[in-house]
């Protein structure tokens, strides 16, 4: 088996939702395999979730600003990426200190999509909210070497990133715009150096188009499994994408919402692909098609993928 096998998934198979559809929207989910539990975010209700697989159990922390993105840290404490900042708690629910300013207006627009390299560097992509100018952009926190790491911009031109995520070696960055519909890949030649470099982009993946009075799809969270292939949610697609290394499309998956916006793989073998979705933008006929819009659900899936990369703190 090899990176441009097609996926298969076992006759019958099909998605398991795991929550109440209690966000309007979910996103940044990542699997904590010594709690054994499921963290994601609700960036606009202004909370984080997590579920613990084995019992079932919920919990709910709710913030006082907007989370974009929430990664482990190697000490056990949690990084949130917020709309004033980058904030750090030592644990659940404990209070969170800044260590990052945002480097934008949070009037405008905020931090979106986030992950840790496999160095332990937080990178984390922004979000325009108003006005639709490419002025959002790519970011990298050094390690915590300091109470106050740099936060230092890496590429910019977009107006919503998505698809933020790296090849199984850590030396190809894929990256891109969510509104317009493109991931590109960047290779990373400094490896695990600091300040990092990225190679010119290059073409992956672009949205094909569709119907003038269709929502287009716009690629939101990813992730890779360790055959290196790409995952992809497809907000307002309604699917998931599974894409070789060279972007050759191996299966378009259906999802049980509309609007699946952040993915992850987990579980005690990494072979459950958990999916969070959305509810909000959501009319009254598209929530009685899909009711459960807004839950976190999972899919069994053959190859397994990778461990959650921490932020070294």
């Amino acid at each position: 088996m090899d990176s441009t096998t097609p996926v298969s998934l076992h006759a019958g198979q099909a998605w398991e939702c795991l929550t109440a559809p209690s966000c309007a929207w979910g996103a940044s989910p990542f699997w904590h395999p010594q709690q054994e539990r499921l963290y994601w975010v609700d960036s606009i209700l202004e909370r984080i979730w997590r579920l613990h697989l084995p019992s079932g159990r919920v919990e709910l922390w709710q913030l006082t600003q907007a989370p974009g993105s929430i990664v482990p840290c190697r000490s056990g404490a949690l990084l949130m990426a917020m709309r004033n900042g980058i904030l750090l708690s030592a644990s659940w629910q404990d209070v969170p200190q800044q260590i990052a300013v945002a480097p934008y207006d949070p009037a405008h627009q905020r931090f979106h999509d986030g992950q840790c390299d496999p160095w332990g560097r937080f990178w984390v992509g922004t979000r325009v909210e108003t006005g639709t100018q490419a002025v959002a952009g790519l970011y990298c926190l050094r390690r915590r070497e300091r109470p106050h790491p740099e936060l230092r911009q890496v590429a910019s031109g977009v107006i919503e990133s998505g698809g933020l995520t790296w090849s199984p070696d850590g030396r190809t960055l894929y990256w891109g715009d969510g509104q317009r519909g493109w991931i590109e890949t960047h290779a990373l030649p400094s490896a695990g150096q600091y300040p990092p470099l990225l190679g010119d982009p290059q073409p992956f993946w672009r949205r094909p188009p569709g119907p003038a009075d269709e929502m287009p799809a716009r690629p939101q969270g990813a992730a890779v499994d360790r055959l290196g292939r790409y995952w992809v949610a497809l907000l307002d697609g309604g699917c998931v994408l599974c894409l070789d290394p060279k972007g050759q499309l191996l299966a378009r998956i259906p999802t049980p919402a509309q609007r699946p916006t952040g993915l992850c793989f987990g579980g005690p073998d990494l072979r459950t692909l958990f999916l969070t979705t959305a509810r909000s933008g959501l009319g009254p006929d598209a929530l009685k098609r899909d009711p459960d819009s807004g839950a976190v659900f999972a899919l069994r899936v053959e190859v397994p993928g990778l461990p959650v990369n921490r932020y070294e703190d």
